[in-house]
């Protein structure tokens, strides 16, 4: 069991991480990464459903009926979804702001039915628990990777928070930021040379 929990928690860093394995998750991936911390913010939100959708999902798998299990689990992830909410709104209002739709839209996203379709509905609560944190925090690394790149190259900078943890202009005083990165065009170039890596990577 201990190996099991631990491979289905590890799982998402590497095996199966949305963006560049299962390919899962683009549009918020593409949409709100023009900083660190909002794919950090993204990321985190994204988890307290997954982790919260798991857990319950797997406790009632049970007693839902087969025919109505996709609107079950949809009832399950919005309820989760509402509750991140609230808190942003209650605790991380301008983060809030930042983010937007997308907070609302994870009721859709992709990720979150499909783990709970695919594996909680299925497997017991450890395992679901761990899936949905792992897959999660895999998540949330893959956001923040893709929007530290694309906030170096076009912004010249990092801030998380208002702390400013790297200006590029300290160490290359002739660089000039790649603005194009942090619109729509830089989202998709970032996303596709990422996937290269990662699958030269895996092919290794």
């Amino acid at each position: 069991m201990a190996k099991s929990v631990t491979h289905e928690f590890l799982k998402g860093f590497w095996e199966e991480v949305p963006p560049f394995r299962l390919v899962l998750g683009l549009c918020p991936t593409l949409g709100v990464t023009t900083k660190v911390q909002f794919g950090i913010g993204m990321g985190l939100a994204t988890t307290f459903v997954l982790v919260g959708s798991n857990i319950l999902i797997s406790l009632l798998k049970d007693v839902i009926p087969s025919k109505v299990r996709i609107a079950c689990f949809i009832i399950v992830i919005a309820t989760f979804v509402t509750l991140v909410e609230l808190l942003m709104q209650a605790y991380t209002y301008p983060l809030f702001l930042q983010l937007g739709v997308f907070i609302p839209l994870i009721v859709v996203n992709c990720i979150v039915l499909g783990r709970a379709e695919a594996f909680a509905s299925k497997n017991n609560l450890i395992l679901s628990t761990a899936d949905g944190l792992g897959i999660g925090l895999g998540y949330t690394l893959a956001l923040a990777a893709v929007g530290g790149v694309r906030e170096i190259l076009g912004s010249g900078t990092v801030t998380v928070w208002g702390s400013p943890l790297l200006d590029i202009a300290s160490y290359f005083p002739g660089f000039h930021p790649f603005s194009f990165m942090v619109q729509a065009p830089g989202a998709f170039l970032c996303l596709g040379l990422m996937l290269c890596v990662m699958n030269m990577l895996g092919k290794k």
